[in-house]
């Protein structure tokens, strides 16, 4: 792809623009993951409406999830194509478009179309804003903002489910979705505003379609067969069918990106060493927020946690997360994304070796939970994203970005697949869940290895280049 020169602005303008982005970027983020936080309360309200079972409510975020991994990595493409602001503005509309047909929908198929709509939206908003972050905003600025992205998740999950239960109560649950709406228009005006356009002149060149319908494929036999869908749709034996069918596609993918001059994931990405690195330690990531969905099976079976208040045993892990974010943010430009990533890591190591050892009593499920939030937290803060932005060609920002959100949504589905498998097949107990917790000790104990190997800086921080605003 043609490089992408940012014109020159004025240090005064510079700074307008910049103060006028966070907003937008912050909002855009966080009405994405807010949404994927209210899913839950508001299922037994789709139930009713729709005289649906728990499994069928349950493809609502089965759809999502597959639609906005799917269009990551083709809105990453066009954003290093076309300019940040259309892609941006486009997810954000797309959000906006979904959330209304959601609100509207007569039936819960169309429902789950609308919600694949809104899905796709949303996979186009995180690797956006991260790959504007890091053309306009200097690398002493980089930290804080991504850490305040970062702590996105923490605060939906901590303002979504009584923000749903209270509108749901009141309002209806069709008014979750309504309220997107004036948001989405809000972010849409400040951002076709404020938002940088296209940086270059240069004509793109051909879209690489083998790659995109390589690519999708891949992504639809890889998740269908950690996850085991199609098993539990049809009640047959599909799964290893699928992997082995993922693994078919991504050989052929391979060969074809690496023959592509404008491949939509590009292989000299994973030439670099430390941005291949990156993508490893953010399999790490979703492996260890794949981790949490347990913890409040832990807390019942251990320590005699009712069900109903077994979610309130993670406010300590969510609220530690959102601090760590934020405070990793602010330090990561003075002690450096290596040393928070190996700090992040360490703890987690260490919370989910604590939580395999229930017998040591519920203070101390306090104190792993603490430790997994704040190393949750340190790890999303930005520090993997600030490298991949230092590392990656400013005109594969995008798709470098795209490539963070789709390891962390594959490490995701791991972990829960194995958690899930490992304790199964010990008989469901506290004892299969313990060794699961074990392994996912382990697990991050080799991230934090791995994380040894990152550079103390990177070659375009020790360069200095500063980025400038403009659109």
């Amino acid at each position: 792809m043609s490089q992408q020169n940012q014109p020159v602005t004025t240090l005064p303008a510079a700074d307008a623009v910049r103060r006028r982005l966070v907003p937008v970027l912050f909002v855009g983020v966080f009405m994405a993951a807010l949404d994927s936080a209210i899913v839950g309360p508001v299922l037994p309200a789709l139930r009713a409406a729709f005289g649906i079972d728990n499994r069928t409510a349950g493809l609502l975020s089965t759809v999502f999830s597959l639609s906005s991994m799917c269009s990551t990595a083709l809105m990453a493409y066009f954003s290093d194509r076309h300019g940040r602001r259309p892609v941006y503005l486009a997810s954000v509309a797309l959000f906006a478009i979904g959330s209304l047909c959601i609100a509207a929908a007569p039936s819960f198929d169309l429902l789950l179309l609308s919600r694949a709509i809104q899905g796709i939206g949303a996979g186009g908003i995180a690797p956006a804003a991260s790959a504007v972050i890091g053309d306009v905003f200097t690398s002493e600025r980089r930290g804080r903002i991504l850490g305040l992205i970062g702590a996105t998740h923490g605060m939906a999950f901590v303002l979504g489910p009584p923000l749903a239960t209270v509108l749901t109560s009141t309002m209806g649950w069709r008014w979750l979705f309504l309220v997107n709406i004036p948001v989405a228009l809000v972010v849409l005006s400040l951002g076709w505003r404020s938002l940088p356009g296209k940086r270059t002149d240069a004509v793109p060149g051909p879209i690489d379609t083998a790659g995109i319908a390589l690519t999708l494929l891949f992504l639809l036999c890889l998740v269908l067969g950690i996850s085991r869908l199609a098993d539990s749709a049809t009640g047959m034996l599909l799964w290893p069918w699928f992997l082995a069918a993922s693994g078919v596609l991504l050989a052929a993918l391979v060969a074809i990106e690496r023959r592509q001059a404008h491949a939509l994931i590009p292989a000299t990405l994973f030439a670099n060493r430390q941005l291949a690195f990156v993508y490893l330690l953010t399999l790490g990531v979703g492996f260890s927020m794949g981790g949490i969905v347990f913890l409040t099976t832990i807390a019942t079976l251990a320590y005699g946690v009712s069900v109903e208040h077994a979610g309130l045993a993670l406010l300590p892990l969510v609220l530690c997360s959102m601090v760590g974010s934020m405070a990793a943010g602010r330090l990561l430009h003075h002690l450096g994304a290596r040393n928070m990533v190996i700090f992040g890591f360490g703890l987690l190591t260490l919370g989910y070796l604590q939580s395999a050892v229930p017998q040591t009593g519920l203070s101390a499920f306090v104190v792993a939970s603490v430790l997994v939030g704040i190393g949750l937290g340190v790890v999303v803060s930005g520090a993997l994203r600030a490298i991949a932005i230092d590392e990656a060609p400013p005109a594969l920002r995008g798709t470098a970005q795209g490539l963070i959100n789709i390891f962390n949504a594959v490490g995701t589905l791991l972990a829960v697949t194995c958690i899930s498998a490992i304790a199964d097949f010990e008989g469901g107990g506290l004892t299969g869940f313990s060794h699961a917790y074990l392994v996912m000790a382990l697990s991050m104990l080799v991230m934090l290895c791995i994380a040894f190997g990152l550079t103390r800086k990177s070659s375009a921080s020790v360069a200095g280049s500063t980025p400038s605003a403009g659109s």
